[in-house]
Order: structure tokens, then C-alpha cells, then sequence
């Protein structure tokens, strides 16, 4: 029993970690817990109805929980290795009864204040092993921590990024700019910086998946409600006389190709083309908040009608 309440704890402890890794520090790919955090709480907000859809809330509470459960899983983890050798592998404080201190809950609240920082408190190990395993836990908390504060300040950026590129498109947009106005030098410049801003929030999508969960907004601000009118500014500038702009255009619809892919392999599931699953994007984020029904892909899969939260 003792074996296996710490190999219990030691495959949570590096399960959590193993999850941490690949959220915030793999470049391709994110965590499984924290996929499964995020998107359940994406379909739950789904399933609220149009009055009820917290807008906006959805990527913020989901970064809570997901560091809510990494640190309740170690904690547990650790309070799995302490507590079969409690209480004779620990000491005790002046005045506490080491027999009616070592059940679990003892052990979680070791555990608890040890992953804290906050010090070894009323109860501390005193076999050799231990005493070095409470310090790693101390590191594992710290990590935890510093990861929490990196993630925070990496995926607030991107998506300060993707929605400056779509207030760009929107100004664009409305600026009403016709054929003329883009078969020129500026328009081929103008094409560019698209362009790359595109490629910016592909790299974005990529290295902070989780940055998919978060509504943008006004929809001058959002991405997904000005995809499809760049996918057809592309095609206008590819018929252009002036052979920069031409070139510049393929580059866009390149660029745009490749946001597309990313988009359906990692949340929408079309398996169809930019088009398709900009139509799904766009309904998944855009006009999921109008009132009515429509078919589209969402981060699950394809499904049918929302609501704009």
C-alpha cells in the first residue's frame, strides 16, 4: 500500500509537470489537461444560450481553472508520498498529538504549505529522504509560479496582436479601397504587411493554442469577422495590372492558407477549404453571437446554430 499510494502520487506530480511543459514551453503543441479545461468550459459556454453565453469570460476563467487544477494535482500528488509515512517519518510541533495528525488531510495540508513556499510549518519531515523530497516540492511550486506568469505574459500579447491585425483589416475595409487604389506600389506595401501580420497570428495560434478560447469582441477587433473579407481582397489584388501587387496578393493568399490549415487541424475540423474554415471560424467567434441558427465547425468538431454571447 505504501508503494502505490507514492507511485500514485509520483504519476500526478509528473503528469502536472509533463502538462506544464508542453502548454508553455513545447513550441507546437499544448497540454492535454489544459486542451481539455479549455474546451469544455468553451462548449459550456456554448450550451448557456445567447443571454446567458458569458462573453469574454470564457479564456480568462479557463487560464484560472487549468492553474487552479495544476496545483491542486501536485499538491495531492506530494500528500500521497507523505502520508504513508506519517507520523513516524515526521516531527510535530509542541502541543500537537503525532497519532491524531497523520490522516491524508494532514498530509494535503503539508503538502499544501510546502508547494507554497510558506515554509515546512507545525509539521515537518524528519526521515533523509523526505527532507530532500519537501525542497523539491518547494521548486515545483516556485515553477509553477514563474509558469503561471509566463503564460500570462505570453498569451495577452498575442492576442493583442491578432486583434490589432483585425482592427487593420476593418480599417482597410471600411476605408472602402477599390481596385485601383490597390494596383498601385502602396497597395503591393499594403499587401505585405498583411501578410505578415497573418503569419504573425498563425506563429500566435500555434505556440498559444489556448488563445483560440478568447473572444475578441467588437468585431472591428475581431479576427474571425474580417478573415473572409482579406481571403477576398487577395483575390481582387491577384487580378491587378501592376505585377508587385500581383505577387504580393499570392503571398496573402499563401499566408492565408497556412493560418487556415492551423486553424482546422487544431480546433475546427472541417477538413475543408480556407474558405470552409474561415466560415467556421468566423461562426464560432463572429457570428455565433447573431440570433440565428447556423452549420458550423467549432473547436469539437462541426456542430449546428449558437448564439452571440
Amino acid at each position: 500500500m505504501t508503494w502505490l499510494s507514492m507511485l500514485v502520487g509520483a504519476v500526478l506530480v509528473l503528469f502536472i509537470l509533463r502538462d506544464v511543459f508542453h502548454t508553455l514551453w513545447h513550441p507546437t503543441r499544448h497540454g492535454g489537461l489544459s486542451r481539455l479545461v479549455m474546451m469544455s468550459m468553451w462548449r459550456l459556454s456554448m450550451r448557456l444560450g445567447v443571454r446567458r453565453r458569458p462573453a469574454g469570460l470564457v479564456g480568462p476563467l479557463g487560464m484560472v481553472t487549468v492553474v487552479a487544477v495544476w496545483a491542486l494535482t501536485v499538491a495531492v500528488g506530494w500528500a500521497l508520498i507523505y502520508w504513508p509515512h506519517m507520523p513516524e517519518r515526521f516531527s510535530y510541533a509542541t502541543g500537537l498529538v503525532p497519532s491524531e495528525h497523520a490522516g491524508p488531510v494532514d498530509a494535503l495540508y503539508i503538502s499544501l504549505v510546502t508547494l507554497a513556499t510558506l515554509g515546512l510549518g507545525d509539521i515537518a519531515p524528519a526521515s533523509g529522504w523526505l527532507r530532500v523530497f519537501a525542497p523539491m516540492e518547494a521548486l515545483v511550486g516556485f515553477v509553477l509560479l514563474s509558469a503561471t506568469v509566463s503564460w500570462i505574459l505570453g498569451i495577452y500579447p498575442a492576442l493583442a496582436r491578432r486583434r490589432a491585425l483585425a482592427l487593420r483589416l476593418s480599417h482597410v475595409r471600411r476605408s472602402r479601397a477599390g481596385a485601383e487604389a490597390l494596383d498601385s506600389d502602396g497597395g503591393a506595401a499594403l499587401l505585405d504587411g498583411l501578410a505578415s501580420a497573418v503569419s504573425v497570428a498563425t506563429v500566435d495560434f500555434m505556440q498559444y493554442a489556448e488563445s483560440y478560447y478568447f473572444y475578441d469582441g467588437d468585431e472591428n477587433t475581431s479576427l474571425a469577422e474580417q478573415l473572409g473579407y482579406t481571403a477576398g481582397l487577395a483575390g481582387q489584388a491577384a487580378r491587378a495590372r501592376h505585377p508587385d501587387v500581383r505577387l504580393s496578393a499570392s503571398v496573402l493568399r499563401t499566408a492565408l492558407d497556412d493560418l487556415a490549415v492551423v486553424l482546422d487541424e487544431r480546433f475546427l475540423r472541417t477538413e475543408g477549404g480556407p474558405d470552409q474554415v474561415f466560415a467556421a471560424y468566423a461562426s464560432d467567434h463572429g457570428r455565433a453571437r447573431s440570433s440565428g441558427p447556423s452549420e458550423s465547425g467549432g473547436p469539437d468538431g462541426p456542430r449546428r446554430g449558437g448564439g452571440r454571447g
